[in-house]
């Protein structure tokens, strides 16, 4: 650990991460109740569980990222990354810990709880590629040794996540990748060349899977089958479309009583715009937006390469997760079964998002931003 040299985090940051984490901790609260009550007899147990596995411990981990220098972690950025892509190879191997949890192979077992490695991986990745491209802005033109060795790091964890599947999570860690690479200088021909890239391996996932072939058709057809496919974005809709201005109030909502999927989970800023109304779910938005304008202002005002990359790569990740889940409750891209950073129920999300801001946040400590 490195000694602070004077300089004070940003508490605006630190304030809105707290906002909207304690704001999760309360729609959980009230919205998981139902499900707790029908699944194990006891209203506040998948709180409790949040609370225990993932509050706590993030917090924790949160203020011991912030006392660490954040050069600390360029110098793990080699370890973490291979950790990384070990731990996303472990979950692909059912005799060791890999646990398939609705038709996904993404969990590790630990007994006591699951954890998900590909959010461990969203953070390795940033720290790793923020590490290798720092000072190499003269290569990153070169197809040889930027473009190339950029493919190869991508597309490694895009292969063992592609195994698992999990689709909407290998479109958040390829994009953050995309982006950085873009801030870290590289040639827009291969931006273009990425994408390209990106939307063809997207098109022929949709085109050999009958799950994601229906679930696309029915986003094109505005929603079409709403009691298969479509089920859960039309319900999605219904419960923001009752809540109005206003909304129902807080805790009132109709839809988390077994007729949405994953009201805390993926679908919970569905039951924000039921329970709070239009007025709740932009003020949501705004929390987010105002989230983004401190983190990216925390990367332009970084005291070195490596800080502002990480610090943007963080920021994208959380700001980018959080506007895909919005975007596909509010039935405008297809539904990935992202989580809402910081509100929504999962524990190992919560735990690494907030190891991610504690990082966001000792950057802040050393930057010009006052």
């Amino acid at each position: 650990m490195h000694k602070k040299k004077g300089g004070k985090m940003d508490i605006s940051l630190f304030i809105v991460t707290l906002i909207l984490l304690f704001f999760g901790l309360i729609m959980i609260a009230l919205t998981g109740a139902v499900i707790s009550k029908t699944r194990f007899g006891e209203e506040y147990h998948l709180f409790r569980r949040h609370f225990l596995f993932g509050v706590i411990p993030g917090l924790l981990i949160m203020f011991f990222a912030i006392n660490v220098h954040y050069q600390f972690w360029k110098r793990s950025a080699l370890f973490l990354f291979g950790l990384a892509v070990g731990l996303l190879m472990i979950v692909l191997i059912p005799q060791l810990w890999g646990t398939e949890v609705k038709g996904a192979r993404s969990w590790i077992d630990l007994g006591w709880a699951f954890f998900q490695p590909i959010e461990f991986a969203k953070l390795a990745l940033i720290i790793y590629l923020a590490a290798w491209m720092e000072g190499r802005e003269k290569q990153l033109a070169s197809f040889q040794e930027g473009f190339l060795p950029f493919s190869i790091f991508v597309g490694i964890m895009a292969v063992l996540i592609i195994a698992q599947p999990d689709i909407g999570s290998l479109g958040v860690i390829t994009l953050i990748a995309l982006i950085m690479y873009f801030l870290a200088g590289a040639p827009m021909k291969y931006i273009f060349l990425l994408i390209a890239s990106g939307v063809s391996v997207l098109l022929a996932l949709i085109s050999t899977s009958s799950y994601r072939r229906e679930r696309f058709l029915s986003f094109l057809n505005g929603g079409a089958d709403v009691q298969g496919s479509g089920y859960q974005i039309n319900q999605a809709l219904i419960a923001v479309g009752s809540g109005g201005i206003l909304g129902l109030g807080l805790g009132q909502s109709r839809q988390k009583f077994n007729y949405l999927p994953e009201p805390i989970g993926d679908s919970i800023y569905a039951i924000v715009g039921e329970e709070l109304g239009f007025v709740g779910a932009v003020a949501l938005i705004l929390l987010f937006l105002f989230f983004a304008m401190r983190g990216y202002r925390i990367a332009k005002q970084a005291p070195d390469r490596f800080a502002s990359l990480v610090a943007a790569g963080i920021t994208t990740w959380i700001i980018l997760q959080a506007f895909i889940n919005i975007m596909a409750i509010l039935g405008l891209i297809p539904l990935t079964g992202v989580t809402l950073p910081l509100v929504s129920y999962g524990s190992t999300s919560l735990l690494f998002t907030l190891f991610g801001v504690g990082i966001l946040l000792n950057i802040s400590c050393y930057s010009k931003l006052k």
